[in-house]
């Protein structure tokens, strides 16, 4: 069981990019998915949220209108549409899951499974 990462890569200011979290052995449709970021010498914060129980979203003040966190259920992913990339939203992307709904979700206990992390870099 297990959540990776894919789709990062080094952009332009101005670019988009999306990101895919792929679930293996369980199915990701009937769990919270959050995308954190971590930037050097920074925490990981979260910047993305889908509950499963309701498809609700929530995205932090920094990317709120310029990225979109979707299901893809026929894939078994859940996908980070990243546009109007910034420089300051390099860092590397975590995926993880956890339970339907998730009420903190800067909690360690929220999350059940993480992923590796894949990597963005946005230059100006």
């Amino acid at each position: 069981v297990q959540v990776a990462e894919s789709g990062g890569g080094s952009v332009q200011a101005g670019e988009s990019l999306r990101l895919s979290c792929a679930g293996s052995g369980f199915i990701l449709e009937y769990y919270g998915v959050g995308w954190f970021r971590q930037a050097p010498g920074n925490e990981r914060e979260p910047v993305a949220v889908l509950n499963s129980a309701d498809d609700s979203t929530w995205y932090s003040d920094s990317v709120k209108g310029r990225f979109t966190i979707l299901r893809d259920s026929a894939k078994n992913m859940v996908h980070l549409q990243m546009d109007s990339l910034k420089p300051e939203d390099t860092g590397l992307y975590i995926c993880a899951a956890g339970g339907e709904v998730i009420t903190d979700r800067g909690a360690e206990r929220e999350w059940n499974y993480w992923g590796q992390g894949t990597q963005v870099t946005v230059s100006s």
